[in-house]
């Protein structure tokens, strides 16, 4: 975005672009709190009055509070393609149609070596889903089939 705010001209390029599944577009800046000066401040009001004009939203995301950090972290390990074996994959699915701990589900359909990878990567690609926001993942980490489970 480039304008002009008095004598100045001003640009700024967001961070992202989201359309949502409703169709929805979501413009998002990610930027810590401690970091947002009054500059920044004023960039970012600029923006959300913009995408409220296109008919989008405007999110300000920060710091990523920590177990939720931690955990994207850990699941980034598995977003490979790598990770996913369909065998595996789909046992997972049909474990996990019931929600159940992490560990036991898991162990339910192999070798906890070979599956876990697959679970994993399912979980970075949204197709399994757990509480990653609460609490570090873990064997009592409870994980169920998302809605639309993908690959």
């Amino acid at each position: 975005m480039v304008w002009k705010d008095g004598a100045r001209n001003r640009e700024h390029t967001p961070d992202y672009f989201v359309r949502l599944a409703d169709g929805t577009g979501v413009v998002v800046d990610v930027r810590p709190g401690s970091l947002v000066d009054e500059e920044a401040a004023e960039v970012f009001a600029f923006t959300s009055r913009i995408c409220e004009t296109a008919g989008w939203r405007f999110r300000l995301v920060g710091d990523l509070d920590q177990p939720f950090r931690a955990n994207l972290r850990w699941l980034a390990r598995y977003r490979h393609p790598r990770c996913h074996r369909a065998p595996t994959a789909g046992e997972l699915r049909k474990v996990f149609a019931e929600p159940q701990l992490l560990l036991a589900g898991a162990e339910r359909v192999g070798d906890r070596l070979a599956v876990l990878p697959v679970l994993y990567h399912l979980l970075w690609v949204h197709a399994l889903v757990a509480d990653l926001v609460s609490a570090p993942l873990g064997t009592a980490t409870v994980v169920r089939l998302a809605a639309r489970g993908r690959s």
